[in-house]
């Protein structure tokens, strides 16, 4: 590691601090974001290997604690794969709602170090730290700040880049996992990146990769090196352009902080596949709890309810209606979503797997809302406030539809993201 640049690990660090004139943007990532939090509530845990996802024979790791990372295992990995490198790792079904639920509250936390918090995903982010110098301190300082508070607040731990650029503060936060800190100066951008693989670059793909390859080209340092034309000639000129400038560490792109989720989602893939339209509206059910649960979690609204159904040979159906107003009730996703099933004419045809998404989003109460037919005054809306009051005091699963209580909570077997 260059002497520009400075590993932080809890603890005293010896030596100078890295300089950090320069570098107002913080890439903030949670380490093994869903274990984590799943160890909040199993500590016994700790210090073994841990994988979160589905357990069934299509089931996919959706995160894999260090321990068990040391096998091979990763995310998007199938889990029966993961079972073969690593027998010995505990398997633990994803509660979303309880990982979007931290989630809320580490982003709200980011947004009162600075108003400049771009969130990527559930569990990380982007902050434009210089407007917080003067109260904060530096960027470093700040850095810290942050890493200690998502630990006192939420138990959990985070890995921070500090840079003068998005693309080399992500950088900085992968290098220094888990539960680190680095600092890339503005004058050591160029000795960061240089001796790092071409496959670091964003938009560098495996046959992206390749292409760089046949031109001998293996490191970061190689392609910054490569004449201009010769990389457009060979990628495109766009692609070559973008590589070129990341190569030298040229990413002008600002914090954007009004960029909302267009929608959010949840989906299940069955271990085997159903026909049984029962076990389809329960399933549906549950993936309506999910997302009802995120978007008021979120504070948002949604107009759109849309359902996805992919039979057994993989080919995939998709349903949509608007609602004449928004919302973000458990109750009208699921039965917006169990008219959509049936009017798609699958009921009886074997799934493979089911997803229910609300989107046109925007938020909560920006809209006047009307009382449905059947909706007193005070109802469905206020039960579903306490519903939720419950299940943030004592965990997912506190408070479950008759329907789902002699089923144990499943977790979505994919690893997409819907929203941060």
């Amino acid at each position: 590691m260059s002497r520009k640049q400075q590993l932080h690990r809890p603890g005293p660090q010896p030596g100078p601090p890295a300089d950090d004139t320069g570098c107002p943007i913080l890439h903030v990532d949670m380490d093994a974001f869903f274990v984590s939090v799943e160890l909040l509530d199993r500590p016994e845990l700790r210090g073994r290997p841990v994988v979160v996802g589905g357990a069934g024979p299509r089931g996919v790791v959706a995160a894999a604690s260090y321990e068990a990372r040391r096998f091979g295992v990763h995310s998007a990995m199938p889990m029966s794969r993961a079972r073969r490198l690593c027998p010995q790792a505990v398997v633990l079904p994803g509660r979303h709602g309880r990982y979007a639920r931290v989630s809320a509250a580490v982003m709200e936390l980011f947004r009162s170090v600075t108003p400049l918090v771009e969130p990527l995903a559930m569990d990380e982010a982007f902050l434009d730290v210089a407007g917080a110098r003067r109260r904060l301190g530096r960027p470093a300082q700040i850095a810290e700040l942050v890493r200690a508070q998502v630990h006192e607040q939420q138990g959990i731990t985070c890995s921070v880049g500090v840079a003068s650029t998005k693309f080399v503060a992500k950088l900085a936060s992968t290098r220094c996992k888990p539960d680190g800190m680095l600092v890339v100066p503005a004058d050591g951008v160029v000795d960061f990146l240089h001796p790092l693989p071409v496959a670091t670059l964003w938009g560098v793909g495996e046959r992206t990769e390749q292409a760089l390859t046949r031109l001998g080209l293996r490191t970061v340092g190689d392609l910054a090196r490569a004449p201009l034309d010769t990389l457009q000639r060979e990628l495109g000129t766009a692609v070559g352009r973008h590589l070129h400038e990341l190569a030298w560490g040229r990413d002008p792109r600002p914090v954007v902080t009004t960029a909302p989720d267009k929608s959010i989602g949840a989906e299940e893939t069955f271990d085997h596949d159903i026909a049984d339209p029962e076990a389809i509206r329960r399933e549906l059910l549950r993936l309506a709890e999910r997302v009802g649960a995120r978007l008021r979690s979120a504070g948002v609204t949604g107009r759109t309810v849309s359902v996805k159904l992919r039979r057994g040979d993989f080919t995939t159906l998709t349903r949509s209606r608007t609602l004449p107003e928004t919302t973000d009730l458990t109750r009208v996703i699921y039965i917006t979503s169990c008219e959509l099933y049936a009017a798609a004419g699958l009921e009886g045809v074997p799934l493979r797997l089911v997803g229910v998404r609300v989107e046109n989003l925007g938020p909560a109460g920006e809209t006047p809302r009307q009382l449905a037919l059947d909706e007193p005054e005070t109802g469905w809306r206020e039960a579903q406030r306490a519903i939720d009051q419950v299940i943030h005091r004592f965990g997912t699963g506190a408070v479950r539809p008759a329907a789902l209580v002699d089923e144990p909570e499943r977790g979505r077997d994919g690893t997409g993201r819907h929203g941060p």
